[in-house]
Parts: C-alpha cells; sequence; structure tokens
C-alpha cells in the first residue's frame, strides 16, 4: 500500500474498558477517495504515491493490521446541560501511530455508522459537513492555530436522510489526541476516583512528559494549569482571526488544547461583536464575543470533575489563569495585528475602540487589518473604503499614526511582521458553500483549489485574488445548521 515508518499503538485502550466499545464500521458504498493530504501524510512520517489504496479504509470495508476500531464514551455539558448519554456516535478511533520525530497520532474515522452511543442518530456523515470540517481544520492549521487535522476524506452512493436526501462521506481526522473535557466529566461522575486518576495520568504520560516525575499533588496542579493556559490562548487565537466555533460543550474541548469539531463555524465578515454561526443556538450562548468566557465555564466543568483527586485550592489557583492567560495572548494578538511592538499602557484603550468602531460600522475584519499591514506601500483607500462614512476611518487612522510615532521599527519591517499575522486569505462561508455546491455536482477540483490557497493565508498569491474578496450579499453571516 505505501511506505509506513511509523509505530503503531493504540494506548487508549490501556484504559478502563468502560471508556470505549469496540464497534466494526459500517461499509459505505462505491466510495471513491476525494481529497489525500499529502503534507500531513510526511509530517506523520509515511507518504504513499497511490491515495486510492486508502480508499478502503475510509469506507469501512478495510482495516489495516493493527486497527481496532473503538467508539469512546465521555460525557459533557451541552448549552449548558449536563448530558450523560454522550460519546462517539458517528466516529470511531481506529489506532495511534507514532512517526519518526516522535509525534503522536490519533487516527479516527468519522462518518463511521451506528454504536452505543448514536441515540437516534445514523452515525453517518453527510458530504457538506465532512467538506467544511476538512476545509477549516486545514485552514486553521495554516493559520497556526492549535486543531485537529484532516488526512483524507471519501465520498460515496449512500443516501443520508437529513433536512433533505444528501450524500454519504467519512472523514479521517487526525489529531494528538481525542481525549476531550467529556471524558474526565464521565470519569468523575459515572466511574470514581480511581477511573479519574487512571484517565489524568494516562493523559500526562503521553501529551504532558514533562510533568511525569513532579510529586502526585504538584504533577495534577502543574497539569491542569496548563490545560486551562492552553484553552485560553486557543480561543484568544480564535479572537484573532475572527473566528466562531457554534458548538462549545465540554465534550468539544480538547484536553490539549486544539480547536475540535467543525460543526457550525464561521469566520467573521462584517464585524459583529455577538456574531452567532449556529442558528440553532437561539441564545447567543457561543456568540463570537461570548467565546472567552464560555471557554471559562468549560474549564469549571473540568475543575469540577477534578475535584475528587484533586485540592480544592489547587483547583482554584489553576481557574484563575485562565483570564490571565486569555488577557496576555489577546493583548499580545491584537499589539501583532497592529503592528505594536513597543507597550503603551494606552494600548487596550486603542484595541476596544477598534472593535467598537468595526462593529459600528460593520467594516469587514479580516480585510481591515490587512489593508492596515500595507497601509504604506498601498495607501490608506484600502481601509478608507470599507467605511461608508469616511470620516470614522480618517478619525481612526489619524489617532493610529500618532501611536506609531512611538514605534522604533522602521515602517517597511513592522508591515512585513503584521501581514506575517494579519490573513489576506480566509476561509469565508460563502466559499465553503461554493465548492460544497460543486462537489455535489461530481466535481471536487474546486474545493482542492480552495485548499491550496487556504495553505498560505498569509501570501498574496497573485492571480487568486477572488479568494479575498468582500463576500457577496448572500453569502455575509451564513448561519450554519448542527445537522450533519
Amino acid at each position: 500500500m505505501s511506505s509506513n515508518p511509523f509505530k503503531v499503538e493504540h494506548r487508549y485502550l490501556e484504559l478502563p474498558d468502560s471508556f470505549y466499545t469496540r464497534v466494526p464500521p459500517t461499509p459505505l458504498k462505491d466510495a471513491r477517495m476525494v481529497c489525500f493530504n499529502h503534507d500531513l501524510a510526511g509530517e506523520m512520517g509515511f507518504h504513499t504515491q497511490n491515495p486510492e489504496d486508502w480508499t478502503g479504509i475510509g469506507a469501512g470495508t478495510e482495516l489495516l493490521e493493527g486497527m481496532d476500531p473503538v467508539a469512546m464514551k465521555y460525557t459533557g455539558h451541552q448549552f449548558g446541560m449536563y448530558n450523560p448519554d454522550l460519546g462517539d456516535g458517528r466516529g470511531l478511533l481506529l489506532w495511534e501511530t507514532v512517526g519518526p520525530d516522535g509525534r503522536r497520532w490519533d487516527w479516527h474515522l468519522k462518518g463511521a455508522g451506528t454504536t452505543p452511543y448514536s441515540r437516534f442518530g445514523d452515525g453517518k456523515a453527510v458530504l457538506r459537513s465532512t467538506i467544511r470540517e476538512y476545509l477549516c481544520s486545514e485552514a486553521m492549521a495554516a493559520l497556526g492555530i492549535p486543531t485537529t487535522r484532516a488526512l483524507f476524506m471519501v465520498s460515496a452512493k449512500d443516501p443520508v436522510r437529513r433536512e433533505s436526501i444528501e450524500t454519504a462521506a467519512a472523514l479521517v481526522r487526525v489529531a494528538q489526541t481525542h481525549i476531550r473535557f467529556g471524558h474526565f466529566e464521565f470519569a468523575a461522575h459515572h466511574e470514581g476516583k480511581q477511573a479519574l486518576k487512571t484517565l489524568i495520568e494516562h493523559v500526562i504520560a503521553l501529551h504532558f512528559p514533562h510533568l511525569i516525575d513532579l510529586p502526585e499533588d504538584e504533577r495534577y496542579q502543574r497539569w491542569y494549569v496548563e490545560v486551562v493556559e492552553r484553552t485560553a490562548r486557543m480561543i484568544a487565537d480564535w479572537q484573532a482571526v475572527g473566528f466562531c466555533h457554534g458548538v462549545m460543550n465540554s465534550d468539544n474541548m480538547s484536553i490539549i488544547g486544539d480547536t475540535f469539531d467543525y460543526g457550525p463555524y464561521a469566520f467573521l465578515d462584517d464585524f459583529d461583536a455577538g456574531y452567532i454561526c449556529n442558528h440553532t443556538d437561539q441564545g447567543g450562548r457561543y456568540g463570537y464575543n461570548r467565546q472567552p468566557n464560555v471557554g471559562f465555564v468549560n474549564c469549571q466543568y473540568l475543575a469540577n470533575a477534578l475535584l475528587p483527586i484533586m485540592n480544592e485550592d489547587d483547583v482554584r489557583r489553576g481557574l484563575r489563569r485562565y483570564e490571565l492567560a486569555y488577557n496576555e495572548r489577546f493583548l499580545q494578538n491584537m499589539r501583532d495585528k497592529l503592528g505594536l511592538a513597543q507597550e503603551d499602557e494606552s494600548d487596550l484603550s486603542l484595541i476596544m475602540d477598534t472593535f467598537s468602531m468595526l462593529h459600528e460600522h460593520h467594516v469587514d475584519y479580516t480585510l481591515f487589518f490587512r489593508g492596515l499591514s500595507n497601509l504604506t506601500s498601498k495607501g490608506s483607500s484600502p481601509v478608507r473604503d470599507l467605511f461608508v462614512d469616511r470620516s470614522v476611518a480618517d478619525e481612526w487612522l489619524g489617532r493610529y499614526e500618532q501611536r506609531l510615532q512611538s514605534e522604533i521599527r522602521a515602517y517597511d519591517e513592522r508591515e512585513y511582521q503584521m501581514r506575517k499575522v494579519n490573513p489576506k486569505y480566509i476561509l469565508r462561508n460563502y466559499l465553503a458553500q461554493q465548492v460544497i455546491l460543486e462537489a455535489q455536482n461530481g466535481d471536487y477540483e474546486p474545493m482542492k483549489e480552495l485548499l491550496e490557497v487556504l495553505k498560505k493565508p498569509f501570501d498574496e498569491q497573485p492571480g487568486f485574488e477572488q479568494y479575498s474578496a468582500p463576500p457577496p450579499d448572500w453569502g455575509k453571516h451564513l448561519s450554519i445548521s448542527c445537522s450533519s
């Protein structure tokens, strides 16, 4: 099939068997390979000349030696309500591999059919949602934001009923781990203290090995602090690129701080601080500006789960690290986006006033910051033309230019660095929708071209400027459902 120098493991099976159920994949009919991520395969330590050879893995008709598919059991808080009945309802953990560089990768087949945790679902995934996850996880990786990745996807002829009849698909998603906050909630609330200890030691051994030799109390406390800080920094990074995660339930929170589970999501177009990308989120719980607080609440859910084995004061101290880590990362991200290398006590006021202005005047978030990144070379028009009232832009630009007087870097060096953090290309929802429509008609070339553009979000990429254009009116503020 291929040259596979990686090492095969399945360490998740070392956990008590209550954490999983062995389930064979449900085969898909007449599957075809749609997209194979050769760059990622290289990172994982293997390559293939014939991606089609992997079609059977994606279709659930073939397993490699060492693959032992299991559906993971966890629980979690969904929209603030505890749900004890969660688990992998359509995905299976196939195995784990360790590449030549020592990095560990879970292989998870999404769309693998029903499991004991499917509840009333059919366990299948549809082409639409599978493409959306493939596109966004790779876009986020290219933006430098911790995330799960997409190794390959297949489509099939099986009809799947959602709001209408759709086409089945499956994705092999990879990550350093698929363990979420919800695993700890399951252990604490249903399995007891020993299972909770076993889980935390498993996670530390595989993903926080630098803590292994510490005394137990310190080991757990330091681990929790790191989980909290990684979560806070991840959400600050989302905010910086205008990303909205539509389903921030605790079962979708990675224990290592990866962006996890791309259901309803969006990158902001015209800036709207309260933007809600999930049309089933009637109360706006997961709106753009509420994401930092929701991350904190999820860390509280994790804290409650850890109380049986951790000192309450240690947990409280760890939880306090969230706001500090978020604020520090957010402020640094925004200084970088504005090109401010010299710290000034007025910076936070400038940043918040900038957000208020973008919100009030419905200014495109990505185009605004990219325009600032070329202010000297291309002039102020790309920024001013985003405003109906140019005088608002002029007043802000005057204040910004005054702040830049404190900077000591040359303007070309400053703007070069700004272009490395202010993307030209993001995955706008309308772009995803366009390639999905083409794919549903059997043409995957537009998807592949978009993927190539998203691999280099900070580059100019002459000839592909159409992907950086503002969205048409129909493509703004698209709201996505959870159905997939």
